[in-house]
């Protein structure tokens, strides 16, 4: 009888852990498609997203950016929808990478200069290239990352990048025609800027360009090293009186705009489709804006009483490459120790600067698309 209870009771526990496994089965069978919708919407859901922007909304790179967001609705057919922030509203201007990263936003457009040393590779681009507009310094920066897909971006998802024209000196108050006149004179400056200004003999006050106006105004500053855009796009031809053109050691700022990596992840196939098609399509018109930007921007300068460009003379602006010629050594050697090929970045710039500058499309055509497309 002990025996036949033991076989008994070995039967019903067997029983009940067919019992439990069908339930467990079940269960997992119901929950799979709501865990699956929960890691990627589904094609009849809303998705939405948050956009910073340290641009005013009043710029047409902000505007552009505005653009960017109704075009992705309009291609998903209203599946995306983007609420946007524009002047650093959402997240400051040094922030914004950080704030894409930890999922304060969705995506974000900002300088990546404001993050120095968290970008070594890409620091490069920055440096004096000989770019001659906007338009070519943004073909080259996403040119270089799509060769060489730095580390740095891992924690994104990128999705272009543009960059300004060369960067020249305005001051408030003193003219500089020649080195001499930096000397004493205090200049907002950013990341790669900042190694320009301090190695032409003046000393770099950080400041993004919101702040750019206040502090010129205020005279915490002499001047700013900076694109000629924001004598327009940022109203500063109201505070300064002199922009000293010296495009040769002009650096650029490289600008991206990113997407949480795990919102990209998130998204469908078609939507990332979308999105890469458009940000294809936007970095060409942010190219264009930037030679636009120049262009309008000393002639708006120049309609202020008693402003002036000074154009330095040829053996003077040898003496300014002279001055900043060790910049690019001395990032060559650095970054090479740190074990990253900077000699094949720089030969890479060189190429692709040459390469796009005989590409590079006219003042007259910029301004006219801008016009046509943006203003009117």
């Amino acid at each position: 009888m002990i025996k036949r209870r033991k076989a008994l009771n070995f039967m019903g526990v067997k029983s009940l852990k067919k019992g439990v496994v069908f339930v467990v089965l079940a269960i997992v069978l119901v929950a799979l498609p709501l865990l699956s919708a929960c890691a990627t919407p589904t094609s009849t859901e809303t998705i939405e997203l948050t956009y910073s922007n340290f641009f005013p909304p009043t710029h047409l790179h902000s505007i552009l950016a505005e653009q960017f967001c109704e075009e992705v609705n309009k291609r998903s057919n209203g599946r995306v929808e983007i609420s946007y922030y524009s002047g650093g509203t959402l997240t400051p201007a040094p922030q914004v990478y950080g704030g894409v990263v930890e999922g304060i936003s969705d995506m974000g457009m900002s300088v990546l200069a404001y993050s120095m040393g968290r970008f070594p590779a890409t620091e490069l681009v920055d440096m004096p290239h000989a770019y001659p507009n906007g338009w070519v310094a943004t073909m080259v920066a996403n040119d270089f990352y799509k060769e060489f897909k730095p580390k740095e971006f891992d924690d994104v998802h990128v999705l272009y990048f543009h960059a300004h024209g060369p960067g020249v000196l305005f001051t408030t108050e003193k003219p500089v025609r020649k080195l001499e006149d930096l000397k004493g004179l205090t200049i907002r400056s950013t990341g790669i800027g900042a190694k320009i200004i301090e190695a032409l003999g003046a000393e770099g006050y950080g400041g993004s360009q919101g702040e750019a106006y206040e502090l010129m105004s205020k005279g915490t500053v002499d001047g700013s090293l900076t694109p000629r855009e924001v004598l327009k796009g940022w109203n500063q031809a109201e505070v300064v009186k002199y922009v000293t053109s010296c495009c040769d050691v002009g650096y650029t700022a490289n600008m991206f705009v990113v997407m949480n990596k795990d919102t990209w992840d998130s998204l469908p196939s078609d939507v990332q489709k979308v999105f890469t098609e458009v940000s294809e399509e936007w970095l060409e018109k942010h190219a264009r804006v930037w030679t636009y930007y120049d262009k309008v921007a000393i002639d708006y300068f120049l309609t202020f009483e008693g402003r002036e460009l000074i154009e330095l003379s040829p053996q003077e602006m040898a003496r300014w490459i002279e001055a900043t010629q060790p910049l690019i050594e001395g990032y060559l050697s650095e970054k090479t120790a740190i074990g990253l090929p900077a000699t094949d970045y720089e030969a890479y710039l060189i190429e692709q600067t040459e390469y796009w500058a005989e590409k590079t499309p006219t003042e007259e055509f910029c301004v006219d698309w801008v016009e046509q497309e943006l203003l009117s």
